[in-house]
C-alpha cells in the first residue's frame, strides 16, 4: 500500500512539475512573441550595415542544430536571406555603407563566394564598404570576404591568415588493429576514399591525386578573387600566401594586403568622414539580424503561382526529421505534397550535402522523377557540396546549376561493417556462441564472427548493384551512356567548373540564377517563393523532447556542437558512418574555408 501511495504521489508530482515547466515556458514565449510583434526595428537615416558572420550560416534560416532551442529573437539567418539583406541595403536610402567586422567566418567556399558577390553588387550603388578587424589571423574566409571592400584596415598588432589550402585526414587502421577490431570494407569506385581511413594508414595514390586536383582548383579561384579585389597579380597573392606576408600588420601593409593600420577609434573616424559626421557624433550601426527584422523577406503574396524552394542540407539519413539533416521521413512527404499542389509551377532543389544513406537518396530521387512526370520542372542549385548521395538526388533534375567552386561528383558507394571478435575474445574475454536454423539466420555479416569469402562476395554484390543503379540514374538524367558515366564516376570528386566540362552540371551560377531558370521553365514572371522544410518552432521542439525524446542526449549534443563544432561534426559523422545499416553514398570529408 505504501508503494502504491508513493507511485501515485510521484506521478501526480511529475505531472504538476511538467505543467509548471510548460506554463512557465509558455508564458516566456508569449511575452517574447508580444514584444517581438510590438518592436519592429527602425532603420534610421545615415545608418551603416554591420556584417560579422561570427556564427554558422545555414542554407535555410534556423535549419541548423545550433538553432534547435533558440528562443532569442535573433534567428540563424540562411544564406539566401543574408544575400537578400545586402541587396535591400543597396537600394535603402537610410543605409550609407557596409562595415565588415570579420575576425572569423565559418563558411564553405561557395557560400563565401555567394556573399562576396552580394557585397560586390552592393558596391555598384556607390556606397562605401569598409573592413576593419583586430586580427584576420583566425580565418582565411574572413580575409577573403574582406577583399571585397573598398578599404581594409587592420589593428597595429593584428595579422592576416593567408597561407593556402591544405587538408588533413585521420586514419584509424593501426588503432583498430591494436584494439582488435577489423573493418570489413566494401566499395565501388577506385576514387571512393571514404573507406581509406579504415583500411589504410595513408592516402592512396588515386585519392591523393584527386584531392590535390580539386583543392588546387579551389585555391586558384580563391587567389584570383583576392588578386582582383586587391589590385594584385595572382603570383603576388600566391607569394604572399607562401611566405606568410600577412603575419604582421606592417608586412600586410607593405605587400598591399591591407590599406591602412589603425586603431578602432581611427577607423570609426574614417566612417564619420564618409557620413559627414562630426568627430564625436555617434554612428548608427545596424546588425544583420536587426536589418532583416526591419525589412523582412521579399514576398509576393498576391501571386497565384508558386516556386517551391526546397533546402536539402546536411547528411542524408533515414528516420525522423532533424535540424540540418536530409531524412526520408521529412523530405519524401514534402516532395509528395508539392506534387499535389496545383499552384506549384516549378521546384528549385538547393543542395548542400556530402551524401549519406544510398537508399534514402534513391527515395528522394524517385520523388523528383514523379514531379517531372507531373510536368513540374525541377532545377537543382548546388551550394558548397552536392556530392555522392547529394549528387544522386540532383542527377534527375531538368537542369543543374552549380557554383564554380562547388564540390560535386563522388559517384560511388561503400559499406563498412566492423568485426570485433578479437576485441571480445582476446582483449575483453567475452566469447559468443550461436544456434541458428539457416546459414545466415544471425545476419549475412555478424560483427562477432569472421567474414568468409561467400559472405564477402554477397556483400560486394550488393554494393556493385547499388553502384550500377547510381550509374543508371546519372546516365538517364544526364543523357549519357552507362560507360561514359562510369568513366568520370568511380567516386571521383570534381569542382563545379570541372563538372560542367564533363557534363555532370548544365551551367555555372548561384541560387538566384536557379530561381530565374525555374521561372523561365515554368513560363511565369508572377510567382511567390514558398520554402521547405517547414521547421518546427523551438517551443514545439522543446515540448516534444520533454515529453518523449532523449533530452540529455539532445542537450549534450548541442553543447558539444556549440563549444567544439569541428569535433562534434567529426564524431557524429563517424558515429553514423559506423552505425548505418545501408550502403553509403557519401563524401569522406567536409570542406570549410578557414
Amino acid at each position: 500500500m505504501k508503494n502504491f501511495i508513493k507511485i501515485v504521489f510521484g506521478s501526480c508530482l511529475g505531472v504538476v512539475m511538467a505543467l509548471v515547466v510548460v506554463g512557465l515556458i509558455g508564458s516566456f514565449m508569449m511575452t517574447r512573441l508580444i514584444s517581438a510583434g510590438l518592436s519592429k526595428p527602425d532603420v534610421k537615416a545615415n545608418s551603416v550595415l554591420k556584417l560579422s558572420f561570427d556564427r554558422e550560416i545555414p542554407e535555410k534560416t534556423n535549419n541548423t542544430e545550433a538553432a534547435m532551442y533558440n528562443f532569442s529573437e535573433d534567428p540563424f539567418l540562411g544564406l539566401y536571406e543574408v544575400a537578400q539583406c545586402i541587396s535591400h541595403a543597396k537600394e535603402d536610402r537610410n543605409i550609407k555603407g557596409i562595415y565588415l567586422s570579420l575576425s572569423s567566418a565559418r563558411l564553405g567556399n561557395a557560400s563565401a563566394d555567394y556573399i562576396r558577390d552580394a557585397i560586390l553588387d552592393f558596391k555598384e550603388s556607390g556606397k562605401f564598404v569598409y573592413a576593419y578587424c583586430g586580427n584576420y589571423g583566425y580565418s582565411q574566409g574572413a580575409y577573403y570576404l574582406a577583399t571585397a571592400a573598398d578599404k581594409i584596415m587592420l589593428h597595429p598588432l593584428g595579422g592576416i591568415d593567408l597561407r593556402g589550402f591544405g587538408t588533413e585526414i585521420p586514419f584509424f587502421k593501426d588503432m583498430l588493429d591494436r584494439i582488435g577490431v577489423k573493418m570489413n570494407v566494401f566499395y565501388a569506385g577506385k576514387y571512393k576514399g571514404a573507406t581509406e581511413p579504415f583500411r589504410l594508414n595513408e592516402l592512396s595514390d588515386e585519392n591523393r591525386y584527386q584531392i590535390r586536383e580539386y583543392i588546387q582548383d579551389l585555391y586558384e579561384s580563391f587567389v584570383e578573387d583576392i588578386a582582383q579585389g586587391r589590385n594584385l597579380s595572382v603570383e603576388e597573392v600566391k607569394q604572399a600566401a607562401s611566405n606568410l606576408y600577412g603575419r604582421s600588420a606592417d608586412m600586410a601593409l607593405e605587400n598591399n594586403l591591407i590599406d591602412a593600420i589603425q586603431y578602432e577609434d581611427e577607423f570609426y573616424n574614417e566612417i564619420r568622414d564618409q557620413l559627414d559626421f562630426d568627430e564625436d557624433e555617434k554612428i548608427n550601426f545596424v546588425g544583420l539580424n536587426s536589418y532583416y527584422k526591419a525589412k523582412g523577406k521579399d514576398l509576393n503574396l498576391t501571386a497565384g503561382s508558386k516556386i517551391a524552394l526546397i533546402y536539402a542540407e546536411g547528411e542524408i539519413r533515414g528516420g525522423e526529421d532533424q535540424y540540418g539533416m536530409i531524412t526520408d521521413d521529412q523530405y519524401v512527404p514534402i516532395l509528395r505534397d508539392i506534387r499535389k499542389d496545383d499552384k506549384v509551377k516549378a521546384v528549385v532543389l538547393r543542395i548542400n550535402s556530402p551524401g549519406g544513406d544510398a537508399y534514402v537518396s534513391d527515395e528522394i530521387w524517385r520523388e523528383t522523377q514523379l514531379l517531372r512526370e507531373e510536368g513540374i520542372p525541377v532545377i537543382v542549385s548546388m551550394g558548397d557540396v552536392a556530392a555522392s548521395g547529394g549528387y544522386y538526388i540532383a542527377c534527375g533534375a531538368d537542369r543543374i546549376v552549380a557554383e564554380p567552386n562547388t564540390i560535386t561528383g563522388s559517384i560511388g558507394v561503400f559499406g563498412l561493417i566492423p568485426n570485433v571478435q578479437e576485441l571480445m575474445n582476446e582483449k575483453l574475454g567475452i566469447h559468443m556462441d550461436t544456434v541458428q536454423t539457416a546459414k545466415y539466420a544471425n545476419g549475412l555479416i555478424n560483427p562477432f564472427y569472421p567474414v568468409g569469402p561467400e559472405q564477402a562476395s554477397i556483400m560486394q554484390e550488393g554494393i556493385d548493384r547499388m553502384y550500377e543503379a547510381f550509374l543508371s540514374r546519372v546516365a538517364q538524367g544526364r543523357n549519357m551512356t552507362r560507360d561514359a558515366v562510369h568513366e568520370i564516376a568511380q567516386g571521383r570528386v570534381w569542382t563545379g567548373e570541372k563538372a560542367k566540362e564533363i557534363g555532370l552540371v548544365d551551367q555555372l551560377g548561384d541560387l538566384d540564377d536557379a530561381i530565374q531558370l525555374a521561372s523561365e521553365m515554368a513560363g511565369t514572371d508572377d510567382y511567390r517563393i514558398t520554402e521547405y522544410p517547414r521547421l518546427k518552432d523551438p517551443m514545439q521542439k522543446l515540448i516534444e523532447d520533454l515529453t518523449g525524446q532523449d533530452l540529455p542526449s539532445e542537450i549534450s549534443n548541442r553543447i558539444l556542437s556549440n563549444r567544439f563544432p569541428d569535433i562534434h561534426r567529426t564524431l557524429t559523422s563517424l558515429e553514423y558512418l559506423l552505425s548505418c545499416q545501408h550502403p553509403m553514398a557519401r563524401l569522406p570529408f567536409e570542406l570549410q574555408l578557414n
